[in-house]
């Protein structure tokens, strides 16, 4: 896969990485539908110019969606990854429902990509001059969460019980996490870009540490009640790679 320059490019590494996931019924490809329907959104928004410096938002974006792209391509090739990349792909053939394949992906790529990717993109730059734009992102984000919910309803009628759990407190789901996950994701990307050389290495080093313990808890959660209610969720799942991304991509 040659190294995306532009956001279209990522868009098009995205349907490749999809296409795969389909044809070897990895699981995998959950996470890369929902990544691919928020770069695409982000990329609307750049061609029509909404954003304070658009040229630095895509750069931003796709030095972002490298980490996760070369991540992937890295884990194929058995190279290694980021503890919370390993993760969370090794997790992609086990009877997981589908919002924790998605969370999975999320939190490895928000929690500790993200924030990698804000402090290298102005490194030499005062960071604060992306925050404005960082939070429109957020916007954007936040504004397409009831349609990616509906179109998970498609192939997991049970996950509204999750709301019941109160596993994504007053908010739904996907919207909390994301919320949670940028906001922190923020703060520690002005602590990576106020570092320098091996200090950095060794903050990224935590991060990634406190990312893979998150991605534990989504894995197998310590509730009892809540490992009940996700193989119940299961149950109900559509489980065929490929049937599900069919699903999730209708109009």
């Amino acid at each position: 896969m040659p190294n995306a320059t532009t956001i279209h490019d990522v868009i098009d590494d995205l349907d490749a990485i999809i296409e795969h996931c389909i044809e070897n019924n990895s699981r995998a490809g959950l996470f890369a539908y929902i990544y691919r329907r928020t770069t695409y959104e982000i990329a609307s928004e750049i061609s029509l110019g909404n954003f304070e410096d658009n040229e630095l938002l895509e750069e931003f974006d796709v030095l972002f969606a490298r980490l996760y792209l070369d991540a992937y391509e890295a884990y194929k090739n058995q190279q290694e990854v980021s503890a919370s990349w390993a993760y969370a792909f090794d997790q992609a053939e086990k009877p997981l429902t589908i919002v924790q394949h998605i969370l999975l992906g999320m939190n490895a790529h928000i929690n500790l990509d993200l924030a990698v990717a804000a402090a290298r993109v102005m490194k030499g730059r005062n960071i604060l001059e992306i925050e404005n734009d960082f939070n429109k992102v957020n916007v954007i984000l936040f504004r397409i969460t009831n349609e990616l919910q509906d179109r998970l309803s498609r192939v997991s009628p049970l996950m509204f019980t999750l709301d019941l759990m109160g596993m994504n407190k007053d908010e739904k789901i996907i919207n909390f996490s994301m919320r949670k996950a940028r906001q922190h994701s923020w703060k520690a990307a002005r602590r990576l870009w106020s570092l320098e050389g091996k200090e950095t290495d060794r903050a990224i080093q935590r991060i990634d540490r406190t990312v893979l313990v998150l991605s534990k808890l989504i894995r197998s959660p310590k509730s009892l009640t809540m490992w009940l209610f996700l193989l119940l969720i299961r149950k109900f799942e559509t489980h065929e790679t490929g049937v599900v991304i069919s699903r999730l991509r209708e109009d």
